[in-house]
């Protein structure tokens, strides 16, 4: 009996919670102790998780394949086990090369675990039924900082960052490793196999030439370097506009709820129009959210909510439109494809947003970050017009 898709959609959610926490959030607690604590460059600290994402990256194309062609289970498992293994080496580290090589296996764990991974294994098990389940499951991964940030800093406080990086580990091994163990079906045989599917609104096999996908990978890349370097340099942008720390620390709480509202809104509204306007929505609104915030102060918290509601969207987009641009059957190796760029430029981002503030000052990096999401506001509505030329659905209309 395999389990029901609300059983499997929050256990998902819960070990994305803890997946993010224990990895992509990590170093915002962490990087100032272990700094203090080793002596290390924080520049090298920080690079831990640029090169874990650039392991990700690299790494992704071969985790859908596998995730295609075995089902998501024993991927999410290695998971599970590969973060766990990471954060104990991060927690023994004598050495910066030790530190260094924990992040990449982590990153290797990320690649296998987060959102990419998990849209996989739903796309897997429900085909063209999976984006309410998608959707779903991005209301979880929101919560992570929510929920992680502050146990981080718990255990900081009271275990040391070594404590608390070997706490993750037990984290993962007691808690997301059975989930995955009790939630995910076993074998790769979708559910939805044999019920009557609509056609792909493009062939299942997508050829790496096909400008609708280098098009929507393009978008989704610029997006995530994007949101990469806002939530980096979110801070230092707010600081540089006059507001105290404090403040800016509060103003930046208004982007996590802003995630998840905008993603609640959706859930209850998907039905009614094809993802592609999800797409065009989300990158419209990260740009108003940007270009309110060079602006500046008195709009500065309506900017930040534009900007959080946006990448909220994005990450439904991301999962839901290949799924009706390119059909289910191949969905795995296409989210894996799509992510390896993204995450390859989001590893980048954090280093080009501190090289372009140093150099330009944030007013002109801000400016730079906003022009370059209108320009991704273009390039989405092109994909538009592509796939409407190409007739792929008849919803699009």
């Amino acid at each position: 009996m395999r389990p029901s898709p609300g059983w499997v959609v929050t256990a998902l959610g819960l070990t994305q919670i803890l997946a993010w926490g224990s990895s992509y959030y990590l170093p915002a607690v962490l990087v100032t102790p272990i700094a203090a604590d080793t002596g290390w460059s924080l520049t090298w600290v920080v690079a831990g998780l640029s090169l874990g994402l650039l392991t990700a990256g690299l790494a992704s194309p071969l985790v859908g394949r596998q995730i295609h062609r075995h089902g998501g289970r024993p991927v999410l498992i290695a998971s599970a086990v590969l973060i766990a293994a990471g954060q104990v080496a991060l927690a023994l580290s004598p050495s910066l090369p030790v530190f260094i090589a924990g992040w990449i296996v982590i990153g290797f764990g990320m690649s296998a675990g987060l959102y990419d991974a998990a849209f996989s294994t739903l796309g897997r098990l429900y085909g063209p039924a999976a984006r309410h389940h998608i959707t779903t499951l991005t209301l979880f991964g929101g919560l992570a900082s929510t929920a992680c940030w502050p146990l981080s800093a718990f255990l900081v406080s009271h275990l040391g960052w070594r404590g608390t990086c070997a706490s993750y580990a037990a984290i993962h091994l007691v808690v997301t490793l059975p989930l995955y163990l009790l939630a995910l079906p076993r074998g790769p045989l979708p559910s939805w196999e044999g019920a009557p599917v609509a056609a792909a609104p493009r062939p299942a096999h997508v050829r790496r030439i096909d400008p609708v996908f280098l098009v929507l990978a393009a978008a989704i890349m610029i997006g995530s370097m994007i949101s990469t370097v806002i939530s980096v340099h979110l801070l230092a942008v707010l600081q540089a506009k006059g507001v105290a720390l404090a403040a800016a620390v509060g103003l930046g709480a208004l982007v996590g709820p802003s995630q998840v509202g905008a993603r609640f809104v959706e859930m209850l509204v998907s039905r009614f129009h094809h993802p592609i306007w999800t797409k065009v929505t989300s990158v419209s609104a990260v740009a108003i959210g940007l270009g309110l915030l060079w602006v500046g102060i008195p709009i500065i918290p309506l900017a930040l909510v534009f900007y959080g509601a946006g990448i909220g969207l994005e990450s439904i987009a991301r999962a839901t439109l290949p799924l009706a641009l390119f059909g289910a059957a191949d969905y795995a190796p296409i989210m894996g494809r799509l992510a390896r760029p993204s995450l390859i430029a989001q590893a980048a981002s954090p280093s080009i947003g501190a090289f372009l503030i140093e150099r330009f000052g944030t007013e002109a990096t801000l400016g730079v970050v906003g022009g370059v999401a209108a320009f991704n506001v273009g390039l989405t509505l092109l994909l538009v017009a592509m796939t409407r030329s190409a007739r792929t659905s008849p919803s699009m209309r």
